[in-house]
Formats: structure tokens, C-alpha cells, sequence
């Protein structure tokens, strides 16, 4: 078998057709209902306890810290009420001794002196006048605790929240190990070392990255809405919508949670979609993908993300490729002699090639190979001789890999629209905000082509013309209303970010390809979808929601006046 015709058929097996993207969609509207209705199903649907979204007009100066590895960012934002802002940051790296440390607080402490630190060097006209106004006050403690500085803390670890800044430790990931913190409200310890330090600091909300990236896009794309989902789509996969409040029922039961502003009638629900259909009733699985999961650190566990994300795709791709290699059939970089290689050069693979190690290809890999069109695909050959060990790949060996980037990428595109497409559906906005599925109708029904054809062969040669003419007036007409149709209907903005979404080629078109396939939203509903990048939310989207938090309870702390 021709080694081309065999990857196409490899191919064949990551094919997503419209029929299961459907049934996909079907299951993961039913997943979303029941994780709004109770704690422990597949699909969490996380209460956030954030009930309102920016809409651009916002002001103020935000402070933010995000702890999701081993570096500790801290930022403040300035909102400048137009839809725009301005950031500054600085990053420090975690000590590893911090990492496993014996007590929360050594972690914890070190945490608010960077915040001390930044203060110092980026505020300290804020600093100082906080620091006058303390030393005059003659209160009993010698000071008052003004809370200048509202600030949103990103923190990328499993947590059970609470309440908008209140929130206890799961577990630890990421190298950390400090069982002293599990079981704690994560705010508080740190709040308790910003006040140790007399700073004019109040930890306002608890963050998540992709609700911040919900919140970064409403407030830098403002629509008559906001926006009513923050995807990632990068190294891993997740959203967080805008749900209805009274959908929520598991948040009328739970005992713990804090109290929250329903007067909008809304709350932000973190979906943690990743682990969509753990028992594999509806994902598509090759044996590549169960391979992977089973030699994975979590078998059984973000089946959905293990399709989707940036992390797993290189992976899934190796192995797809290890299997042409190793089929003797087929001699996958492996021609007997250089006259069989259109380059003239004998193919070889080295022996500490990626090929040959688990997690060995990046997803920037088949970025660049599914993106190059250049004579004889000199760009991916290029990138299989340096990112995978392979040199001299013939021109047949490149197209086989290339028939194997698009069909796995395009398929993380189309599931991408499964989660996306279930959301819209969900929220009901499509119907709120008029005809989504289908096309818009022209007024009066044109004359068909078989009218014109038959004035033709009658030499009515007048009639014939003024047929066409409104045949195509006709068509012109049915643009121009779909196109209102589009532009009177509300806009369904989406926040995404992450490097597949922003830099795989192709993927939002296929996305919006499956979309358009999803009966529930169609052609119509597809032109209706605004999607656009939402930068940084584990930065500005975090300053977002520690204001969104300080308006929902003022008494407790506010930021600094607007500038």
C-alpha cells in the first residue's frame, strides 16, 4: 500500500462528522444541566459567585497576583473606562525551598512582600500617602486599615470556593507539596501576611484564569450583553460562561456558600470542561488516544482535554506516526536507497529522535507543518529534520505527516465547537436575540432558471434578460437581509486565549465550521458568534473581578479611586 494512501486512511480515523458532533453537543448540554444541579458530576459547572460582567465603561487602578507555577506574577491595571488599560507587572520566580515548605505561612509571607516589593517600586506615591495617612490616626491600634488596593488572586490549584474571595485548598499540583495549607481559605493566609505588613491591600476575589479571560474580553469588547464565554484552548482546555442564577440549584443548597449580589440574576459558572465525558460515551477514541491515556499520570481522567488541548496533540500525532514507521508495509522515513528519495539523499532517524519519546513533539510542530504550502513543503521537511530527528524525509514522507497534522488539529477544532456550540445553545441567546438557525427568506419567490432558459429558446430575448435580472436582484436582496439579520441581533461575544486558538492555523475556522454544522445554531447562528482573543486573564481579568467583587459588597474594602 502506497505510504500516502495509508496515512490518509489513519487519517480517516480522527474524521469527526456532523453526526457525532451532534451527539456530542446533545451530551454535553445534558452534563452541563446535571453539574448545575450537583456536586460530583463529570462536568463540575463551578459556581464562581461573580454575578456580573464588565462592560467597558470602568475605572480605577486594580492590583492582581497570579500563582500558577513557579513564578509569582503581580500587576496592577489601570482601567481607563474606555475599554482599554494599561499594565504593569513584574515576575519573581518561587524559591524551591518555598515549594515543600513545613508551614503555609513561609510561602504565604514571602507572597506579600513581593506585593510589598511592587508597591514600593511601581506605587509609591500611593504607598506613602497610605502610610501618612496610617501613622495619624488615633485610633487605638495607632492606625486605621484603609484598603486602597482591591486585588484579584489568580490561583491555577484545585480549590473548593466558597465565595468570591473564599476559597479552601484541594490539593497541591505543580511540584508544590505543603500539606499545612490543605483544607485552608487560600484568601485569608494570604491576606493575613498583606496585613502583617500594615499594606493597603484587600485580597477581593478569588480567580480563576478562564473566568478572568471572560471577564478581560467583556470589558475590552463591549456588546449590548457581554460576553458570554472565556475559552482556553492552549497548553490545556476550559470555559466559563454566564449562567443564569437560577439554573444554579446546587448553589441554593450548599450550606457554605458566602453571599452574593442576585440582583442581576446571573453568575459566572466555571464549566472545568476538560473532563467532558470521562466514560467515553460520545468522544471519538482511536487506539492513539487510548494509548496516551493510559500511559498519562491521570488514566481514565480530561478525556475531553487529552482530544482538544495543546499538551496531548503532539503526543497523539507521535504516536500516529510511530505506527507508519513501524509498518513494514508502508516505510514511513525509511526508503532502501537514495534513488528512491526525490531529493536523492538516503532517510535516516536518529536514534534519540522524538519519535521515540513519550510527550517528544510540541503542537508548534504541526502548527508549522499544517500551515506550509511552499514548493516541495521545504518548510515542513525542514521542521521534521529539526524538531523530529528525521533527515532527508522524501516528499512522500512529508505529505504522509501532513495528512496526519490536519486531520488530528482539525478534529480538536471540531470538539472545540462541540463545548462552544453547547454553551451558546444553553445560554438561549440565539432565540433572544432572534432567527439563529437556517437563512433569511426573500420577500417574494424569484423566477426560476428553467423560465429564463425557456424564453430564451422562444427568442423572447427581453424576457429572458429581465429574468435574470431579477433572479440576481432577488439574490442580492437575500444578502442584504441576512446581513441585517446579523447586524440588528445581538452579537454572542466569545473570549478565548491560549496558543491553539491564537496561532494553529485554520483552527477558528474550523470551529466555526462545526458551528455551522450544530442544526441549533446553523448558518445564521454561526455569522452571529463573535469570537476574539482576551489577553492575560490571569491579569486583567483578575483586576475585573476584584472590582466586580468590591461593587458586589462595598462595606468590605475599596480600590483606589479611578484615576
Amino acid at each position: 500500500m502506497a505510504l500516502v494512501e495509508k496515512a490518509k486512511r489513519v487519517a480517516a480515523e480522527f474524521e469527526y462528522p456532523p453526526d457525532e458532533l451532534n451527539r456530542g453537543v446533545q451530551e454535553f448540554l445534558r452534563e452541563m444541566e446535571e453539574g448545575l444541579r450537583r456536586d460530583g458530576a463529570t462536568l463540575s459547572q463551578i459556581p464562581t459567585y461573580v454575578t456580573s460582567v464588565p462592560n467597558g465603561t470602568e475605572k480605577g487602578l486594580f492590583l492582581a497576583v497570579d500563582l500558577g507555577g513557579t513564578n509569582f506574577r503581580v500587576c496592577s491595571i489601570q482601567l481607563h473606562g474606555n475599554s482599554t488599560f494599561t499594565l504593569v507587572q513584574s515576575k519573581v520566580a518561587i524559591p524551591r525551598e518555598l515549594m515543600v515548605a513545613k508551614t503555609a505561612k513561609e510561602l504565604f509571607a514571602f507572597l506579600a512582600h513581593q506585593v510589598e516589593t511592587f508597591l514600593k517600586t511601581h506605587h509609591m506615591d500611593h504607598f506613602e500617602a497610605h502610610v501618612r495617612r496610617r501613622k495619624t490616626m488615633s485610633t487605638k491600634e495607632g492606625y486605621r486599615e484603609e484598603h486602597i488596593f482591591r486585588l484579584g488572586f489568580t490561583f491555577s490549584f484545585p480549590v473548593q470556593q466558597s465565595g468570591i474571595n473564599k476559597g479552601t485548598l484541594i490539593r497541591w499540583t505543580k511540584g508544590f507539596d505543603i500539606p499545612d495549607a490543605i483544607g485552608k481559605d487560600i484568601c485569608a493566609l494570604l491576606q493575613t501576611e498583606i496585613d502583617e505588613l500594615h499594606l493597603p491591600v484587600r485580597v477581593a476575589a478569588l480567580v480563576n484564569d478562564t473566568v478572568g479571560t471572560l471577564m478581560a474580553r467583556s470589558y475590552t469588547s463591549p456588546g449590548k450583553s457581554g460576553a458570554l464565554l472565556g475559552g482556553i484552548f492552549g497548553t490545556g482546555t476550559n470555559g466559563a460562561y454566564v449562567e443564569k442564577l437560577a439554573n444554579i440549584k446546587k448553589l441554593v443548597d450548599a450550606k457554605d456558600a458566602v453571599g452574593y449580589d442576585a440582583s442581576t440574576g446571573e453568575m459566572v459558572v466555571n464549566t472545568e470542561w476538560g473532563s467532558f465525558d470521562n466514560h467515553l460515551r460520545v468522544l471519538p477514541s482511536t487506539s492513539y488516544d487510548s494509548a496516551l491515556d493510559r500511559e498519562s499520570v491521570n488514566p481514565g481522567i480530561q478525556m475531553f482535554e487529552k482530544r482538544v488541548s495543546g499538551m496531548f496533540l503532539g503526543e497523539i500525532l507521535r504516536r500516529a506516526i510511530l505506527g507508519l514507521v513501524q509498518d513494514p508495509a508502508v516505510r514511513l522515513f525509511s526508503d532502501e536507497d537514495s534513488s528512491s528519495n526525490d531529493i536523492q539523499s538516503t532517510t535516516s532517524i536518529a536514534e534519540d529522535s522524538a519519535l521515540y519519546r513519550q510527550w517528544g513533539i510540541d503542537t508548534s510542530f504541526l502548527s508549522i507543518v499544517h500551515e506550509d504550502s511552499s514548493q516541495g513543503l521545504k518548510v515542513a521537511r525542514q521542521a521534521i529534520d529539526q524538531s523530529l530527528g528525521v533527515s532527508a524525509p522524501s516528499y512522500e514522507d512529508v505529505e504522509a505527516v501532513k495528512e496526519l497534522v490536519t486531520a488530528i488539529g482539525k478534529r480538536s477544532a471540531r470538539l472545540s465547537a462541540l463545548a462552544i456550540g453547547g454553551v451558546v445553545i444553553k445560554s438561549g441567546r440565539l432565540q433572544a436575540g432572534g432567527s439563529s438557525a437556517g437563512t433569511a427568506q426573500p420577500t417574494a419567490k424569484p423566477p426560476s432558471s428553467q423560465e429564463a432558459l425557456d424564453a430564451a429558446k422562444d427568442l423572447n430575448v427581453s424576457r429572458a434578460a429581465q429574468i435574470v435580472a431579477e433572479k440576481v436582484q432577488a439574490s442580492a436582496a437575500t444578502l442584504v437581509d441576512e446581513a441585517a439579520a446579523v447586524a440588528d441581533a445581538d452579537v454572542i461575544d466569545i473570549g478565548v486565549d491560549g496558543s491553539l486558538v491564537e496561532f494553529y492555523p485554520g483552527f477558528e475556522e474550523y470551529i466555526r465550521e462545526g458551528l455551522r454544522e450544530i442544526p441549533e445554531i446553523g448558518i445564521m447562528g454561526e455569522k452571529r458568534i463573535r469570537i476574539g482573543i482576551a489577553k492575560d486573564g490571569s491579569g486583567v481579568g483578575a483586576a475585573l473581578i476584584a472590582l466586580v467583587a468590591g461593587n458586589q459588597a462595598p462595606a468590605q474594602g475599596e480600590g483606589y479611586p479611578p484615576a
